[in-house]
């Protein structure tokens, strides 16, 4: 039996959700239409005011409603530090360790060639053009341990490495193919102790 077109739509829309199949998709679609309407429209309209109103920040591109974003425009942190991540989900991550108290910066993704992504797509000329205006003493990579986020440190190692910066990697505490937001305080607090050149 096909659903009312409405309910297939939303089954569609929801199913392009990542980690979210049809089925799953199906099960989310009915939640949200026996939900009373006043929820359903308050989820709604935080969705629409999160993708109205969140932008990236123009310092480190971390997602933001206010530009520069609070951790930019935070003058208790230290200049000398520049950790790159991946996400923005991983600078929660990394705050949530209450260990590093220097800049950001978020290229938002990793170099994947399978998937067609390379260092072009990603936010590495910006961080080139920051590093113009201010000379950090270390650069923390804080990549994912996956495939794509090695090949994103080493890319960026060997990019900067040359121009003189003290570049580091964030400890192979973490388990291969594990994200940084899945990782709990301690285990990225004590990765970032024990960070290597390189």
């Amino acid at each position: 039996m096909l659903y009312p077109e409405p309910i297939q739509d939303l089954v569609q829309e929801l199913s392009k959700l990542p980690g979210v199949g049809p089925k799953t998709a199906q099960r989310l679609a009915f939640f949200l239409l026996n939900m009373p309407k006043g929820e359903a429209e308050l989820l709604a309209s935080a969705i629409l005011a999160a993708r109205s109103r969140i932008r990236y920040c123009s310092e480190c591109f971390n997602f933001t409603d206010a530009d520069p974003c609070a951790i930019c425009r935070n003058s208790a942190r230290d200049d000398a530090w520049i950790m790159v991540v991946e996400h923005p989900k991983d600078v929660v991550a990394m705050e949530k360790t209450r260990e590093f108290k220097g800049r950001y910066h978020v290229l938002h993704g990793a170099i994947s060639p399978m998937e067609g992504i390379g260092p072009d797509d990603l936010k590495v000329r910006e961080l080139l053009a920051r590093l113009q205006q201010k000379t950090p003493r270390e650069i923390v990579l804080a990549t994912s341990s996956s495939l794509e986020g090695e090949a994103t440190a080493l890319y960026l190692a060997r990019l900067l490495k040359p121009m003189g910066y003290k570049v580091t990697r964030i400890a192979r505490g973490l388990p291969m193919g594990g994200d940084l937001d899945y990782t709990d305080e301690m285990t990225l607090a004590k990765a970032l102790e024990g960070r290597q050149e390189a």
